[in-house]
């Protein structure tokens, strides 16, 4: 019985794992906010999630989806300079030599639009996370 049970866990990690169309579902609700996208690729992020990355106006841009077709995230790579002021400042302030090495705005159905930074300090890292007005977000 332990064998049925294991293999049949192992199999499913296998599909899983191998899965590369997203529900029709997560397709629909895609087509329908991102009409004008090509370049098209999608993964499976986790069992109820997936990721669509593609191409609008030669810009790079990824979106997730709920299985059900639930809309969930939008992130964009932004430059640097873009990011508001509150934002930089806010980093300056808490993360004192720190340098922003990349930024991302993401717009969320759950805290809105919020912008991220990787940071780096020597061999040090550190992503952080800012709404438009500088307040620190936890993600």
């Amino acid at each position: 019985m332990k064998k049925i049970i294991l293999m049949s866990g192992l199999m499913l990690i296998a599909l899983y794992s191998l899965a590369t169309t997203p529900t029709v579902a997560v397709q629909k609700a895609f087509e329908k906010k991102f009409p004008n996208s090509t370049k098209l690729k999608w993964r499976k992020e986790n069992p109820t999630e997936w990721e669509a990355e593609f191409t609008i106006n030669k810009e790079n841009i990824s979106a997730n989806f709920a299985i059900d077709g639930t809309w969930l995230e939008t992130e964009r790579e932004i430059k640097v300079a873009e990011l508001p002021e509150a934002v930089r400042d806010a980093i300056q302030k808490q993360y004192p030599g720190w340098k922003i090495t990349e930024a991302d705005k993401t717009e969320t159905a759950k805290t809105g639009t919020i912008y991220e930074a990787d940071l780096k300090k020597g061999k040090e890292k550190n992503e952080v996370a800012y709404l438009e007005n500088g307040m620190p977000v936890k993600e």
